[in-house]
This record gives C-alpha cells, structure tokens and sequence, in this order.
C-alpha cells in the first residue's frame, strides 16, 4: 500500500512537472526576437556609435522587464517574448559592414541598422532585396533615390539645409539677395547636398549661389583657406553636413578669424545633424555662440516626456556612466521603432513563421504617427516608399552658450 502511495505522489509530481514545463510561461525563455544591427564604435562616428548602442541596451531592459512601451504609451510588448539585442562594429568599413550583416541574417534577426553613409551605400541595395527594415542613423539624399527600407527618423541632410535656408531668408532684412555658399565635410556625408534640386531651391526662394568648400571630415588643421574664400565671396550664409570633431575647429577658425553672426564679418554657419548641437555646447560654450544646426534631438535639459524617461532609464540602468551624447536619443528613436515593427508583426503573422519580409511590410510600413515623447521633431509615420519618418525639420542655435530651439519648418522632400 506504501509502494502505491509513493507511486501516486510521484505521478502526481510529474504531472504538474509536465503542466509547468509545457506552459507558456515557463517557454517564454525559448521564444525570443533580436533587434539591433552594425554599431560604428570605431572611427568618426564612435561616439554617436556608442550613445546609440547604450540607449539600445536600455530599452531591451526596460521592455523586457515592464513589457511596456513607453511610459506614453498603452500598448504592450507580448509577456511571452523576450527581447535580445545583436549587433557588431563594422568600424564604418562598407566591407566589415557587409559581412556583419549575413552573420546576423544567419542568426535569425528580422530588423536592422545600418550605421553611417558608406555602410548604408553598400547595405541599402542587400536589405532591399532581403525586405529588413533597417532606421539608420545616415540620412543622405541617396536614401531616396530611390528610395530602399532604410529608414529615416530625422530629416536627410538636404532637407536640414532648406529649412535653414527658409529660416534665414525669413530674418533676411537687406534689399539685396543673400549669398549662400556650402562649407561641408570631404565625404560621402558632406557631399550628398551637392544635388541640383537644392541649388534650385535655394535660388527659388531668392538666393545667389556662390560656391563650395570643404573641410576633411576631421580636419589636421584650421580651415583657413576655405574660410578666407567665404569672406573674399562675400558670402551670408554658409551650409554643410558635418560631424562635431569637424564643425568645432571650424567655427573656432572663424571665431578667430571675425567671422558670425555677432562679430566683425556678419555670417551665419549652419550644419546639418550629426553635427549634434547639444554636443557642441558642452564643448565649445560661448565660444560657439551663432552656430545653427539643422534636424537635430532636444537637449538633456528639455521638459519633454521622451527626454524624461530617457534620463530615468540611465539613472536606473547605469547611474554612474551616463551616455551624454544627444545620439543617444537617436539611438532610442532606432530601438523604439525596431520594437515597434515587431510587435505590429506578430498582430498578424505567427512567431514562429515570422520573416524579415514580414516584419517591413507588417511591421514598419504600418508604423503611423509613432509618438517619441518629443524625441523626434515629429511622431515617426512610414510606408511602402515612403522612408522619411518626419516631415518637420527642427532648428537650433547656440545663443549664449546654451541650445535655443527656433522652431520647426517644414521637410520640403529635396532628393
């Protein structure tokens, strides 16, 4: 009788053993998505790179333990699965990047990033024919010609450039038409606003186009020669797309040399994002003071709700080592909008059928006025061939050493 006793007892644990084991709770560990992409943590852009990857690592945390989406937001993330971030550096070789990508297909991840301009070059074409998704922190006009599944969450570089031109024009008191030059990265990035529909712009709405220089990307000396050529032209306005390490001597050149806005040679220099002005403030102070840039991220200081819960998502993640770079509100932008993709995905396709072809056209061409907290200029809506998530373009300057927002213009789509 014993014996049938301890053999009952034991059935009976087995069983319930059994229940446990098969329930979806305890099989939420096996069903897992990556998000994530190649990370630039070498080269110009390790920096914004490494803001990025940080803000990544932080919303998988905080999704993965709250299941929500954003403190905003109602939706939630489905409790059974469980978000994991992939991503390699690809050192901003169109080369290493190319290779990263078929070693992260092959793992099985259905979003991607492609980091800066020559790694979405050489990406754009393969993620295409993959159908990934793919936001990016690039934003060249290349994107749209035509346009592939690499997506945009602040505006391209052309479009940074004539809301610009559109804000200055509207400060414009003088009978005469200002001069507008470009004084731009030598690279890919920089010249990707070297298209005849901005020139065309810029003349339609009343400019005299002078010409164009360019400062190496990180440049080994002061621009001068290129800064002397905008004062001899007699220039206004001066545009480009550059990176911090670039745009910081630049204008400390041209501080030197009596050059802005509020000194002795009245112009104005503008970029375009990422040359972050956040970024820039903390590094050069009053010293900038004039400088404009184009497309850009609230700072750390904003009362936005995004720009909350980011700061309390590093407080309670890594109190002591705190991201300072604005890109890490790109990098949140990226993660939000992966994990978007997903979950509108899985409203439709089973988990284990899922295909990255799946998650573009069930997922991100379904995204529609995706609310950031402010994040971005506007929410984030895309589409089949539609690539740009904003259609605003916000402008900053640096006005006694602190970023002061003058407001958003429209994106006027120049590609």
């Amino acid at each position: 009788m014993a014996k049938i006793r301890l053999m009952l007892v034991a059935c009976v644990i087995m069983m319930v053993m059994g229940l446990f084991l098969f329930s979806p709770a305890a099989n939420a560990a096996g069903k897992t998505v990556y998000i994530g992409g190649t990370m630039s943590l070498t080269g110009p852009y390790a920096e914004d790179s490494a803001a990025i990857l940080a803000a990544y690592e932080d919303y998988v945390k905080y999704v993965n333990e709250t299941k929500n989406l954003a403190p905003w937001r109602k939706e939630k993330w489905p409790a059974d699965i469980t978000i994991e971030l992939l991503w390699r550096d690809d050192e901003l070789k169109p080369a290493k990047a190319l290779s990263i990508y078929e070693e992260l297909k092959a793992k099985g991840i259905l979003v991607y990033r492609a980091s800066g301009s020559p790694t979405a070059l050489a990406l754009k074409g393969r993620l295409m024919q993959d159908g990934f998704g793919a936001p990016s922190m690039s934003t060249g006009a290349f994107l749209m010609k035509p346009p592939g599944t690499i997506l945009t969450y602040y505006p391209i570089y052309t479009d940074d450039m004539a809301a610009v031109a559109d804000w200055f024009k509207e400060k414009w008191t003088e009978k005469r038409k200002p001069r507008v030059a470009y004084l731009t990265a030598d690279n890919a990035m920089g010249k990707s606003i070297e298209i005849p529909e901005l020139k065309a712009y810029l003349e339609k709405i009343g400019y005299e186009f002078v010409g164009i220089q360019y400062v190496p990307l990180i440049p080994t000396s002061p621009p001068t020669t290129q800064l002397m050529w905008l004062k001899q032209n007699k220039v206004d306005l001066a545009l480009g797309i550059m990176v911090n390490p670039g745009s910081q001597p630049t204008v400390k050149e041209m501080v030197r040399l009596g050059m802005g806005p509020h000194l002795d040679y009245k112009i104005t220099f503008a970029c375009g994002t990422p040359s972050h002005l956040p970024v820039f403030a903390r590094a050069m102070g009053k010293l900038g003071d004039g400088f404009v840039v184009a497309g850009g991220f609230p700072d750390w200081d904003d009362q936005s709700p995004g720009i909350k819960f980011i700061n309390e998502l590093q407080k309670k993640y890594h109190p002591n080592k705190i991201a300072t770079h604005t890109q890490y509100n790109g990098g949140m932008l990226e993660a939000m909008t992966q994990v978007e993709a997903l979950r509108l995905a899985l409203q439709q396709v089973p988990f284990d059928k899922l295909k990255p072809r799946d998650v573009l056209e069930h997922g991100f061409y379904k995204i529609k006025n995706l609310e950031t907290g402010g994040l971005s200029s506007t929410p984030l809506s895309y589409g089949p061939g539609k690539i740009e998530g904003v259609d605003k373009v916000r402008i900053d300057q640096l006005q006694n050493g602190k970023v002061v927002k003058q407001g958003v213009w429209p994106a006027r789509h120049i590609y």
